[in-house]
């Protein structure tokens, strides 16, 4: 009977920790302009503890992500993202930190890749 008792107990304990382990999908809009600003944006986050999945589409400026909220919160995935150069729609990035971007990954103000994709050069 006690064996019985200490192995539910066990078994209550193992399926409560795993039911906090749930990973969360979710879209993140992340500014940037090209395949550049893709592999650091992706860079960035997957280098974060818990993170599983992280993609971001140029043409739609959204990061699709899965993570597990046991290791990563919501925010910060935003701050390693802002850390990283990138502006989402919660979190700014440094002004320091983003004037050290390469000139192509410049977001806020222009798209030095124009309409086509293709890097617009001053004449």
């Amino acid at each position: 009977m006690k064996n019985i008792l200490i192995i539910t107990i066990a078994l209550f304990i193992s399926n409560t920790s795993y039911s906090q382990q749930k990973v969360v999908e979710d879209s993140i809009s992340v500014s940037g302009n090209c395949s550049m600003c893709k592999r650091r944006i992706e860079t960035a986050i997957m280098a974060q503890n818990g993170v599983k999945y992280a993609e971001w589409n140029v043409k739609t400026k959204k990061l699709f992500i899965a993570y597990r909220e046991d290791k990563i919160s919501a925010e910060e995935v935003h701050k390693a993202i802002a850390a990283a150069g990138h502006d989402t729609d919660l979190i700014k990035t440094e002004d320091l930190v983003y004037s050290d971007l390469p000139f192509c990954c410049l977001y806020r103000d222009h798209d030095p890749h124009g309409p086509n994709g293709e890097e617009q050069h001053e004449r």
